[in-house]
């Protein structure tokens, strides 16, 4: 069975290191997940790839089948989840380009389908997500940064809205009194999902621009995919980097 994943967001539709051995399309009781899984070989480990907006990125983030997305990798054994997301920098320090291992999430979503558990024939559950994270997944995350060389942010709260559009500067200020030093949105439920499924899950961030109201009067969807295209080879050589590791 393979026992670890990573889940491809903005800019990482792909693995260009991963060596495909097959593609498998997964159902679940949830519907179907963003794509087909990929299953190959990464520095020696098997580990199988989903992106979650799809391999055409086509799917916008309130409309991702994320039950379905964690369901599937849970049904296939895996284990420990490495999600990588695209995201915005609140705090001054993190700017285009920053990787980011958040250690905290706040919810700002709404209307997603944010639980496995619905009442019915289901008992009422309540799982505890004071640490959203695996710290054991992000102090390999860590100290995969540590042995490439890559600077990183430790600490960090990621604050995930609903998108698609991005946050006006009064949202951004709010999520600020709030503590957020990032903001996303794929975050959640992604995090809770995992987390009922009792998978190790962790976020590795990666700052593709500044959140509204930081940075530029307005925000350059050109100069998102450029610094997303250049921080994304970071990213990559993180992953040959932590991937022995576990």
């Amino acid at each position: 069975m393979m026992e670890l994943a990573i889940i491809g967001g903005s800019g990482l539709t792909s693995l260009k290191c991963l060596e495909v051995t097959r593609r498998e399309v997964v159902y679940t009781p949830y519907g179907e997940p963003s794509g087909p899984l990929t299953y190959g070989t990464l520095c020696g480990k098997e580990v199988v790839f989903l992106p979650r907006h799809g391999y055409g990125h086509t799917i916008p983030p309130h409309m991702i089948n994320y039950r379905a997305n964690l369901q599937a990798l849970k049904q296939i054994g895996v284990k420990k989840v490495i999600a990588v997301a695209a995201v915005g920098g609140i705090r001054a320090d993190l700017v285009p380009g920053s990787i980011v291992i958040p250690d905290q999430i706040v919810d700002y979503t709404w209307a997603r389908a944010h639980t496995f558990f619905e009442g019915g024939d289901t008992p009422v559950t309540h799982i505890d997500f004071t640490h959203p994270y695996s710290a054991e997944l992000r102090a390999l995350l860590l100290k995969g940064c540590a042995n490439a060389g890559l600077a990183c942010s430790s600490q960090a709260t990621y604050g995930a809205t609903q998108g698609p559009r991005l946050e006006t500067a009064a949202e951004i200020n709010r999520m600020e009194r709030d503590g957020c030093g990032i903001v996303g949105m794929t975050g959640m439920p992604e995090a809770a999902l995992a987390a009922e499924l009792g998978l190790a899950y962790a976020t590795c961030a990666v700052v593709a621009n500044m959140a509204a109201g930081r940075g530029a009067e307005t925000i350059s969807m050109v100069e998102i995919e450029y610094n997303l295209k250049q921080a994304m080879e970071n990213v990559r050589t993180l992953l040959e980097h932590v991937i022995p590791l576990i």
